[in-house]
Parts: structure tokens; sequence; C-alpha cells
């Protein structure tokens, strides 16, 4: 049987709750759907030490302030917990174990397809990060047998590893915290290009009163977006290079005893290659370079064909070719701040005000697709 709702959201991360919290204050008719068993379980499966990379303070949902400190900086678990509790706080439906795996034109509107389920829905919100697929490089296949692999979506601690040096390849915040991580107990090497840091330390007096609210509420969030002719000329860069180094600093790295090295180039008799013809003789390689988006699942033709993998043409999340549809929750949907807690919440009103708007008024069209490649900022 076909079920029926005025709304179908697709994911039940941050994003997805975000935008079920407002769809609930419009009194909409909707449901949330989820492939997890719990709501959070995409920040447990992360690795063991993760801590978000900015403070507590920005990481609330609406309706409801992250508890605790304001300056402290929740561990991967915690946050999971956070968004758990929020669902039940404001009895959010949600619907775990269930992975959508089609969305197409159904009359008027969609039909969302998850297994032998068929759903019909005026509105679909796909709420989902830019992160589904890991990206390696192809001459990750070229390293020897005997060199241990893990990607980011893999690595948990440093239990995983052999005895040896360990080669981390991507140099952005998950690159950073994942060298400490492993330099305790290996000699650790740091592959890939400074990509900058803030410029101060964001639990210092300075960083807490001053830097880091300049950082997230001013710069991220309302400077660097696609409404400013800044934001706009940036947005390129942080989407195929990311965002600097929010926690950590260089020297955190150096006092540390990580030694940096120029990017990956290839693989020489099994070993990895840095720059132009260094070979490393490690015994593990921990591939902090990314992920790619996933949307082979939706039947419909809203996607940038020039390069892969394709993205979905939107403007703030609205998408013009396809009246009712609607994305959440990508890096840099409209500004630095989307992908993370503090902007999520307003990307996910601006959403559903259009949604339930009676006039529902298409923006222009735009001059940009949906977000691409860089490791998220909080996950």
């Amino acid at each position: 049987m076909t079920e029926r709702y005025d709304t179908v959201v697709i994911g039940g991360g941050q994003a997805g709750l975000a935008t079920g919290y407002y769809l609930q204050q419009h009194d909409q008719d909707f449901v949330i759907l989820d492939a997890s068993d719990r709501v959070g379980d995409a920040w447990r499966a992360r690795w063991d030490s993760l801590r978000v990379f900015t403070p507590a303070r920005y990481s609330s949902l609406p309706g409801m302030d992250y508890p605790g400190s304001p300056y402290a900086f929740p561990t991967k678990n915690e946050v999971a917990d956070y968004l758990e509790t929020y669902a039940q706080r404001f009895d959010l439906p949600v619907e775990l174990g269930v992975r959508v795996d089609g969305l197409e034109r159904s009359g008027d509107g969609f039909l969302v397809t998850a297994g032998d389920r068929r759903i019909e829905a005026d509105n679909v919100v796909v709420a989902m990060a830019s992160y589904q697929i890991p990206k390696v490089p192809d001459f990750a296949a070229e390293l020897s047998d005997d060199v241990v692999q893990l990607h980011t979506s893999d690595y948990r601690n440093p239990d995983q590893l052999q005895d040896g040096d360990v080669l981390v390849v991507g140099a952005g915040n998950s690159g950073a915290e994942i060298s400490l991580d492993v330099a305790i107990e290996h000699e650790t090497w740091l592959s890939g290009r400074d990509v900058g840091h803030v410029p101060f330390h964001i639990d210092s007096w300075v960083g807490r009163h001053l830097g880091v609210p300049f950082v997230m509420r001013v710069l991220f969030h309302r400077i660097f977006t696609t409404g400013t002719p800044i934001g706009r000329r940036i947005r390129p860069k942080v989407l195929s290079q990311g965002g600097p180094l929010v926690r950590t600093k260089p020297s955190d790295l150096a006092a540390a005893g990580i030694e940096r090295v120029p990017r990956m180039t290839g693989v020489r008799d099994g070993r990895p290659v840095v720059g132009d013809d260094d070979v490393l003789d490690v015994g593990n390689v921990i591939w902090c370079t990314g992920f790619r988006p996933d949307f082979s699942w939706i039947d419909l033709p809203i996607f940038d064909g020039k390069e892969l993998p394709k993205e979905p043409v939107h403007v703030r999340g609205v998408v013009p070719d396809e009246p009712g549809l609607y994305f959440v929750g990508l890096f840099f949907l409209y500004a630095m701040t989307s992908g993370l807690f503090t902007g999520v919440g307003r990307d996910a009103e601006y959403v559903v005000d259009h949604l339930t708007s009676t006039a529902r008024q298409q923006p222009p069209r735009p001059s940009y697709t949906g977000s691409v490649d860089g490791l998220p900022q909080q996950s």
C-alpha cells in the first residue's frame, strides 16, 4: 500500500531534525526517514577520540540549547545523545532503519521508495550531508598488501594499526586531529597542503569571547555566504579544498613530533610517494581525503552534469526546476556554517518557510551547485 504525507524528510541527523522542528512549528504532516538504528549513529560511528571542532555554544539545534558548559568541546557520543534527546523532546516522527533507495516524480508530487515501501508526498526535503562515499585516490590500490590502509570512515583508534610509521593523507581538521591521536604511539607523517588555521586558540579567553564569536557568527555565518560577493568568490575553493583548521594549530602538530610532508602523489614499490620523489617506508596509511556525495537514487533532472559527482542545482536549498524539492545539510549550501549545527538551523528554517508559503515563489536561477568536497568541520 502507498503511504501518504505532506512532506517526507530524508535523513535523521542534525539537518533532518532541525527541518522536522520547523515543520512541526507549522503543523505539517511529515515523517523523517533514517537508515540508522538510533538517532545520532552517524556520530557514534566516528573515531573514538573525536570531539567537535567548535565549542558547545555553537552545537545547538533550534529550540534546545546544548547542555553543560558553553565552552566545552563535546565528544562524538555526547553529540549523538544530544540528537537522540532532541528527537524525543519534540516527539519528532523519526522512522529508523529505513534506507531510501528511490525518489521520482509522481503527478504533482513525489514518490519515495525504501525497499518495498512506497510513500507519496507533496514535498521532499533531502536532509543529508555531502559525505556518503569515502574518497581515496586510485593509486591507493597500488600500495603493498603489508600496508594497513584505513579511511577516516573506518578509523576508530590506534589499536587498528600495526607496528611501524603512519602516514596520514589529508591535512584538514580530521587529518590533523587523527595525526595527534596516532602520534602518541607511532612516528607520524602528515601529508597535504597547509589549509590555514584560525589565528587564535579557541579555548583561550580571546578565543572564547572575541575570536570564536566573530568567526562563527559573523565571518563564516554572515559574510562567507552565497549572498555576498566574497562568499561566492571563495565558495568553489572551500568546496574543493575544505576550510581552515579550527582547534588544531601547526605548533600543536610540531609539538607532538608530527612531520609535515607534501601531498602524496603516487606509489613506488608498494610504498607512498610524497612531493616530487620522496618514498616513505610506512606500515600504515590513513586516508583523511574526504567523501563524495551520493544522490544516485534521485531520478530527477536536477543535477549539474558538467562534473562528477553530480550535485543538485539549488538556491539556498530550494530546487527551482522541481517545485517541492529541497536540500538541507550540504556543505556550504548557503554559508560556511551550513554544514555545522550553528548554520543548519537557519537553512532548515528558510527551506520550511518556503515550503509552507502559499505563494511558493521560486528564487532566481542559481549560478552555483550544491557542495562537493572538503572534510566536515564538525564530524
